[in-house]
C-alpha cells in the first residue's frame, strides 16, 4: 500500500501547538503546556492513528492547560509516597505541633493503610467514599473518618497547587456527616456551686478563670505571672500549654511500653507555644473578685515554694504542680472531673466551661465586638463561633419574650424591668444591622451613618434606581440576608470610576460598525463584582460564537490613559486573531 503523502503546512509560531504526519505513518501532536524546572519549554507529545484523533487530544490538552493546568511530568506519585512527602516535608515545618500530630495519625494509621497503593492521578472520589464507610464499619467514629477526609483534602490541595494533580477528588467526595452535639452550658446556679467547691481545692484560680473568662485549657495552663497586670486589672493571653511528649530516659530498660510511664522519662516537646493569631493574643478585663483571688493564689504559691525548697523549679507559671512545674493537660482534665463530682454537678467536658462563659456574656448583653475580643475569635470566624458557643438558655428566652410582650402589649413580665416606650425596638442597638438597599442589592453596615452615606452617593450615580436604608435585627440578617453575617461592613465601600473600551473585528481583520460606544466609563462600587475593578487596566480578546465568528477586543480599568494604551494592544491582537484563527486555537483548520 502506498504511504500517505505528508501534507505541506506552514511553520507554526514558537509555543504554538503542532500536528504532523510522522514517518511511522501515525499522526503526532505537540503542545506546550508550561516551563520545566530547568527553564526549557514543557512540550507534551501525543500520537494517534488519524488526524482527527490526535487533533481531539491536542485540543483537550490545550483546554486543560488554559483552565486547571496540565499535571507536571516526572515522578509518578502513589497516594502513599505523596502523603508521606506532604506530611513530613511540606506540612511539618509550617503547622503547629498539635496539628501535625493529628495529620500524622490520619496519614499513617488510616489513609496509607487504606488508600496508599493507588496511583495519585488515578484516585477517584468513589475510592474515598468507600474508604470512609469502611473506616466506620471497622469501628472508627464518624469524627475520625471526617478528620481523615479533612487531612487528605488538604494534602491533595497541595498536590493540585504543585500540578501533580489537575483536580482534587477529596473536594468532590462526600465527607462523613458529623452531627454536632448541642452543648448545654451550666446555669448561673451551677457555676456558683462549682466556684464554691473549687475554693476547697488546690489551684482554685484555675477553675475560676475557666468559668469566668472562658480561657481555653492551654491558655489557662500557659499563663504566667508576667501576663497579669494587677494595677490595670488585665490578663494578657500570649501563649498556650502544649501536651508533653515523652521518650525513654532509661535506654528502654524499664520494661514500660509507653515512654510516659518510664521513671526516667524525658519530655521532647517545648512546654508552651505562642498564640497562633492576633485575635488569640488578647487582653482581658478581670473582675475585682478574681484579681483578689489571684493575689491569694500568689501568696499560697509562695508558701509552697518555701516548703519545696530546692525541689522547686521556678518557671513563672500561675498554675503549677507542688514543685513549680506547669500542669500537665491530662492531669488538669482529671482534676476537672473530680471537681464536678465533688460539687454534685452534672458531668460535662472541660471545654464546656468556655461555652458557659460565652453564654454568660450573652445573658449580660455584652456587644459582639467585645465578646470576640474576650473569647479570642478572629473577625472572619467570629459570627460562626458566637452561634456555636452562645446558647439560648431559658433565661435568655424569657428575657426576649418579656421584651416582645412589652412592645406588643405594653407590659413587661420581667421583674424590675421598665417597659419600652412607644416605637422602641426590643432588639438592643448593638444587634441592629443597617442595610442599604440599592436597586436589587443589599449592603449591610454596622453603623447607620455609613448606610446613609452609601445611599446618598448611590442616588447621585443612579438616580433612576431605588436607594433606601432598612433596619434589620442581626438574627434576621444572619439567617435571611444575602451573604450572611460575614458580609456586614464596618466601613464605607470603595468607589471608583471604571473606564471601558470595546471594538469588534470581522474575520478579515476589518473593524465592524456596532452602533455602540467604543469608549465609556461608569461609577462602580466594590460590592459590584460584575463592574468593579481596582486594576489600572486589563484587556482580553475573544471570538464571538455564531456564524459571523467576529473577534471582540475588550479593555477595562481605573486609569483612563492606561486603558487607552491597552486598547491599541488589544485591537492589534484582535486583528491578528481575526486573520489567523488557527494560531489562537479558534478553528480545527491548520
Amino acid at each position: 500500500m502506498a504511504q500517505t503523502k505528508k501534507p505541506r503546512t506552514p511553520r507554526q509560531p514558537n509555543g504554538a501547538s503542532s500536528i504532523y504526519l510522522g514517518k511511522d505513518g501515525r499522526w503526532h501532536g505537540r503542545v506546550t503546556v508550561g516551563v520545566k524546572d530547568d527553564g526549557t519549554p514543557d512540550r507534551r507529545h501525543v500520537s494517534r492513528k488519524t488526524r482527527a484523533e490526535v487533533t481531539k487530544v491536542v485540543r483537550d490538552l490545550e483546554r486543560q492547560r488554559d483552565s486547571t493546568g496540565v499535571r507536571k511530568a516526572g515522578q509518578t506519585w502513589t497516594v502513599k509516597t505523596w502523603l508521606t512527602h506532604w506530611v513530613e516535608n511540606i506540612a511539618a515545618p509550617s503547622v503547629g505541633e498539635n496539628t501535625i500530630d493529628g495529620y500524622r495519625v490520619a496519614v499513617y494509621h488510616h489513609l496509607i493503610p487504606g488508600l496508599g497503593a493507588h496511583r495519585l492521578e488515578k484516585l477517584e472520589p468513589e475510592h474515598l467514599e468507600r474508604f470512609y464507610r469502611k473506616m466506620q464499619a471497622n469501628g472508627s467514629a464518624v469524627g475520625t473518618a471526617h478528620q481523615a477526609h479533612r487531612t487528605v483534602r488538604t494534602a491533595l490541595n497541595e498536590a493540585v497547587r504543585r500540578r501533580h494533580l489537575t483536580t482534587n477528588p477529596a473536594s468532590i467526595a462526600k465527607a462523613p456527616k458529623v452531627e454536632e452535639e448541642e452543648v448545654e452550658p451550666y446555669t448561673v446556679e451551677e457555676v456558683q456551686q462549682l466556684l464554691a467547691e473549687a475554693g476547697k481545692h488546690r489551684n482554685t484560680a484555675r477553675w475560676v478563670i475557666a468559668l469566668a473568662l472562658g480561657l481555653r485549657q492551654g491558655e489557662a495552663l500557659g499563663m504566667q505571672w508576667d501576663d497579669i497586670d494587677f494595677e490595670l486589672g488585665v490578663i494578657r493571653v500570649r501563649r498556650g500549654r502544649l501536651r508533653p511528649r515523652y521518650k525513654h530516659g532509661c535506654g528502654d530498660k524499664c520494661g514500660r511500653s509507653k515512654p510516659g510511664y518510664c521513671p526516667q522519662k524525658i519530655n521532647t516537646r517545648r512546654e508552651t507555644k505562642n498564640a497562633k493569631s492576633r485575635a488569640g493574643q488578647r487582653p482581658i478585663g478581670v473582675p475585682d473578685e478574681l484579681l483578689q483571688l489571684l493575689r491569694q493564689h500568689q501568696e499560697e504559691q509562695a508558701r509552697e515554694r518555701a516548703l519545696a525548697r530546692d525541689l522547686w523549679t521556678e518557671k513563672g507559671y500561675v498554675c503549677t504542680s507542688p514543685t513549680g512545674e506547669p500542669l500537665n493537660p491530662n492531669t488538669d482534665y482529671h482534676k476537672w472531673k473530680e471537681l464536678l463530682k465533688a460539687a454534685g454537678v452534672r458531668d460535662a467536658r472541660l471545654h464546656d466551661a468556655r461555652h458557659t462563659a460565652a453564654t454568660v456574656l450573652l445573658i449580660l448583653g455584652v456587644p459582639d465586638a467585645v465578646v470576640d475580643a474576650i473569647m479570642g475569635w478572629e473577625p472572619g470566624k467570629s459570627a460562626r463561633m458566637r452561634r456555636r458557643y452562645q446558647h439560648l438558655t431559658s433565661r435568655v428566652l424569657k428575657d426576649t419574650a418579656a421584651k416582645v410582650g412589652g412592645l406588643l402589649w405594653g407590659t413587661d413580665q420581667t421583674a424590675g424591668s421598665v417597659s419600652p416606650g412607644a416605637g422602641q425596638s426590643p432588639v438592643p442597638a448593638e444587634l441592629v444591622v443597617y442595610v442599604a438597599r440599592l436597586g436589587e442589592r443589599r449592603v449591610p453596615f454596622l453603623h447607620r451613618e455609613h448606610a446613609d452615606e452609601i445611599v446618598a452617593r448611590w442616588s447621585e450615580d443612579w438616580p433612576d434606581r431605588t436607594a433606601e436604608v432598612e433596619a434589620w435585627d442581626r438574627w434576621r440578617w444572619e439567617r435571611q440576608g444575602a451573604g450572611g453575617v460575614s458580609a456586614i461592613r464596618d466601613r464605607l465601600p470603595e468607589r471608583v470610576v471604571v473606564f471601558y473600551s470595546r471594538a469588534l473585528f470581522l474575520p478579515g481583520g476589518e473593524r465592524a460598525a456596532t452602533g455602540l460606544p467604543e469608549q465609556w466609563s461608569v461609577p462602580a462600587w466594590e460590592f459590584e463584582t460584575d463592574a468593579y475593578t481596582d486594576r489600572a487596566s486589563a484587556w482580553r480578546t475573544a471570538r464571538r460564537p455564531g456564524l459571523g465568528q467576529e473577534v471582540e477586543a475588550q479593555v477595562r480599568g481605573t486609569d483612563k490613559k492606561a486603558v487607552e494604551e491597552a486598547f491599541a494592544e488589544a485591537c492589534a491582537q484582535a486583528v491578528d486573531r481575526a486573520q489567523n484563527p488557527g494560531r489562537y486555537g479558534d478553528t480545527d483548520e491548520w
